[in-house]
């Protein structure tokens, strides 16, 4: 369910209806894991060939856009969470041949696709991580993440995953440093104050609008940027990132989307629609766990 945002209508951008930009608003969004969806060669893991043959199946359901969870090679300690190369397919799930002609397929058949665009961290496997561990502290390559002498900076920011974390920072022994993380110890955090960061995950963004799809999940995004007395989370420097993001993805391809994946109150998430200019949708999580309460206690 999408929140809208509260704001004057007449300043929202022009969009052209008949280029159909408002797809997303009444689309029917079907998730799957290519690897737990359908298996064409009997390894026992999806793969796309395998997804490719149900599309048919899927768009008898009704569905109208399919949302495709991580599927880049990953250590798979966080389900695919864990990104270790932004730019290819896990071998297990096919090949990017295999990709493309699912999209083709889908676009056949008239679905649209959405796809996972994790851009908080990364795996501690991706090579941006083995580059910065190993580089000079002073170096430009040390500055893709996020690191400290000591674990007491940022001392205000809560931990997400208490059951598993007993902080936000790492010690690394390579790199005789700290590595921040708002996830699980092994996916640090990549840091948003460096351009060339940013510079770099609009690329890879591009990279999968020319494969075909239609718009991003942005996950965690509301832990991009750190600042010193702050819990760190919903910053004014955060969405001037996603601005970037937003208009970086206008100026390249027209009617696709970001969805804003922000596990936040309504009061902070409807920001992440900023003035028409970050993302189109929004999750709305309060709402969802207590729609199955409501069913649960029979209480409306």
């Amino acid at each position: 369910m999408n929140l809208m945002p509260s704001i004057d209508e007449n300043e929202l951008p022009v969009t052209d209806l008949g280029g159909n930009e408002l797809w997303y608003k009444d689309a029917i969004i079907y998730q799957l894991h290519v690897k737990a969806f359908a298996d064409s060669n009997n390894d026992g893991i999806g793969d796309f060939a395998g997804l490719t043959e149900k599309l048919g199946y899927l768009q008898d359901l009704g569905v109208t856009a399919l949302w495709l969870l991580p599927f880049y090679p990953s250590p798979g300690r966080d389900d695919g969470y864990d990104i270790a190369d932004y730019g290819a397919i896990n071998p297990d799930f096919g090949t990017m041949k295999d990709f493309r002609r699912f999209i083709v397929e889908a676009k056949r058949r008239g679905l649209r696709v959405i796809t996972e665009l994790v851009i908080n961290h990364t795996s501690d496997q991706h090579d941006w991580f083995k580059r910065a561990r190993r580089s000079d502290p002073k170096s430009s390559a040390r500055n893709w993440y996020v690191w400290s002498d000591t674990d007491q900076k940022y001392a205000g920011t809560r931990i997400i995953f208490t059951d598993t974390e007993k902080s936000n920072w790492t010690w690394d022994t390579e790199a005789s440093a700290f590595y921040w993380h708002r996830f699980f110890s092994h996916q640090p955090d990549l840091n948003f104050d460096n351009p060339r960061v940013v510079s770099a995950l609009v690329q890879v963004m591009k990279r999968w609008l020319d494969a075909g799809v239609d718009g991003f999940r942005l996950d965690a995004i509301p832990y991009l940027c750190e600042r010193d007395g702050t819990n760190n989370e919903n910053l004014p420097e955060t969405h001037a990132i996603i601005r970037k993001m937003r208009a970086e993805l206008d100026a390249y391809a027209k009617g696709k989307v970001l969805l804003a994946e922000a596990n936040q109150w309504p009061e902070d998430v409807q920001e992440y629609f900023g003035r028409g200019d970050e993302c189109h949708m929004a999750y709305h999580f309060p709402l969802m766990p207590r729609i199955y309460m409501a069913i649960a206690q029979e209480d409306r």
